[in-house]
C-alpha cells in the first residue's frame, strides 16, 4: 500500500498523534478511508465497535430511534434507561445503574460513590486504593487515580486520596488497608488495557473481594475496556466468580454510540440521591437504544462464545508463530483483548500495520494491542496473523530461533 500523504487540520487541537488517513465507511470488520484504501479493523475503535461497522440490525434500530427521539432531559423518565438498566443488572447480578456518556464519566461517578460512601460512614477524608499501571481517564480525579506518570505530567497538583499498590500482590493490599483507616474502596481494572493488557489473577480477585467484605470496603471493578463480552463473558470479573459493588462500563456498550454507566450492587446502590450526581447527555434515548440493541444482538448472534473461541484461536496462533522470536516478551490477554509485548518501544508498528492494511494500537509503549469487533471470524483472525507476524519480525530485525520456518 502506498504511504498516504499527511492530512492538515490547522483548526483542530493537536491532542493526538494521528496517522495520515481519514475513514469514510465500514462494513463488518473492514473499513475504508477517504482515498478508497481498505483496512482490516483489529482495533474496533479501541474496543468500542462491538458489532463491527454498519451491522444491519443495529443500523435499522438506530435509524428508527433517530426518527423518534434523540435527546430528552433527565427531568423526565426515559423508558430506555429502565430497559437497559434491567438488562445490565440481570447480566451482572447487581442492583441498579446510572448512565453517562463516557468511560471517564463512569469512573468519575464511581469515585464519587466511594467518597460519599465514606462520608456516610463518618470518614471525613476518604481514600480509594488504586493500582500501578492503572488507567481510569484524563479528568483531574481519574488522572489522579491513573498510574501513569507520563499522562499525569503537567497537570498537578493531583487529587489526594489515591494510595497505590502493585497488581496481584495481596500482601501489599492487606498492608495498605491495615495502615490507612480512611480507605473506603478498592478500585481496579479487571484487565488493564492502557497499562499493557495486564489481567488481575482470578485467585487474587477473589481475595480482594473477601478483604473488602471483611473491612466494609467497596470493590469497584473498572470494566470500561474489558467488559461487554470482550473476554468471552459479559464482564471479565465473572471468570473469577466474584460480584463487585460498583462496575463502570462504556466503550463496547453502545457499539460506537457514546455511552457510559456505573452498575451498583446493594452496598452502593443507594449512596446517590437526587442532586448528588447528574448529566445532560447521559441516558438519552439514542444511547439507551444503542445499548439495548447491542446486548440483544450480541445474545442473538452468540458473540460471547465467538469472542472466546476466535480469541483463543488468535492468541494461540500468535503465540505459535512468534515463539522463539527474539524481542517478543509475551502474548497475553483473554478473548478478543490481546496484547503482544515486545522488549522495546514499538510505536512505529502503528504506521507499518496501517500501510499493510491492518488497524491496531500500541499501548504502554511496547505492547501491540488487538481489540477487534466481537464479530471477528476465524478467517479474519488468520488474516491478522498473516499480516502482523511478518511485520513484527521485520520490526524486530528478522526471523529468530525456532520460529524462522513459521509464517515466513
Amino acid at each position: 500500500m502506498t504511504a498516504p500523504a499527511p492530512i492538515e487540520q490547522p483548526h483542530v487541537m493537536k491532542t493526538y498523534g494521528r496517522l495520515p488517513i481519514a475513514m469514510s465507511h465500514g462494513r463488518g470488520c473492514r473499513v475504508w478511508d477517504t482515498e478508497g484504501r481498505q483496512y482490516l479493523d483489529g482495533l474496533g475503535g479501541i474496543a468500542v465497535n462491538t458489532l463491527g461497522h454498519a451491522h444491519p440490525k443495529f443500523v435499522a434500530a438506530l435509524q428508527e430511534q433517530v426518527g423518534q427521539l434523540i435527546h430528552c432531559s433527565n427531568y423526565y423518565h426515559i423508558p430506555g434507561q429502565e430497559m437497559l438498566a434491567a438488562r445490565l443488572t440481570e447480566l451482572s447480578g447487581l442492583t441498579n445503574a446510572f448512565f453517562c456518556s463516557t468511560g471517564l464519566e463512569a469512573n468519575e461517578a464511581a469515585i464519587k460513590v466511594a467518597r460519599k460512601f465514606g462520608h456516610d460512614k463518618g470518614v471525613e477524608r476518604p481514600e480509594i486504593i488504586v493500582y500501578e499501571k492503572a488507567f481510569h481517564g484524563r479528568s483531574i480525579a481519574t488522572l489522579s487515580a491513573t498510574g501513569n506518570p507520563k499522562v499525569q505530567a503537567g497537570f498537578g497538583p493531583l487529587v489526594e486520596g489515591f494510595p497505590r499498590v502493585p497488581l496481584n500482590d495481596i500482601a501489599a493490599l492487606r498492608e495498605m488497608v491495615a495502615s490507612r483507616p480512611n480507605v473506603v474502596a478498592v478500585f481496579l481494572e479487571t484487565i488493564q488495557g492502557e497499562g499493557g493488557i495486564h489481567a488481575v489473577r482470578w485467585d487474587y480477585l477473589r481475595e480482594v473481594r473477601a478483604l473488602c467484605d471483611e473491612h466494609d470496603l467497596l470493590l469497584m471493578l473498572d470494566e470500561v475496556q474489558c467488559g461487554i463480552g470482550r473476554t468471552g463473558k459479559w464482564f471479565a470479573h465473572q471468570w473469577a466468580g466474584v460480584v463487585p459493588d460498583v462496575m463502570p462500563l462504556a466503550k463496547g456498550l453502545g457499539s460506537g454510540v457514546p455511552i457510559g454507566a456505573i452498575v451498583c450492587g446493594p452496598r452502593a446502590a443507594n449512596v446517590f440521591g437526587p442532586g448528588n450526581h447528574g448529566t445532560t447527555f447521559g441516558g438519552n434515548p439514542l444511547s439507551m437504544r444503542a445499548g439495548v440493541e447491542t446486548l440483544r444482538i450480541m445474545e442473538e448472534e452468540g458473540l460471547l462464545q465467538n469472542a472466546a473461541t476466535v480469541g483463543a484461536h488468535l492468541k494461540g496462533a500468535l503465540q505459535r508463530e512468534l515463539e522463539g522470536v527474539a524481542g517478543v516478551v509475551e502474548v497475553r490477554g483473554e478473548g478478543l483483548m490481546l496484547g503482544i509485548e515486545l522488549d522495546r518501544p514499538c510505536g512505529e508498528i502503528l504506521t507499518l500495520a496501517m500501510q499493510a492494511g491492518l488497524l491496531l494500537s500500541v499501548t504502554a509503549d511496547s505492547v501491540v494491542r488487538l481489540v477487534p469487533p466481537l464479530i471477528l471470524t476465524q478467517a479474519e483472525a488468520d488474516e491478522i496473523v498473516a499480516i502482523l507476524v511478518p511485520l513484527i519480525r521485520r520490526f524486530l530485525g528478522g526471523s529468530q530461533g525456532g520460529a524462522e520456518s513459521k509464517a515466513a
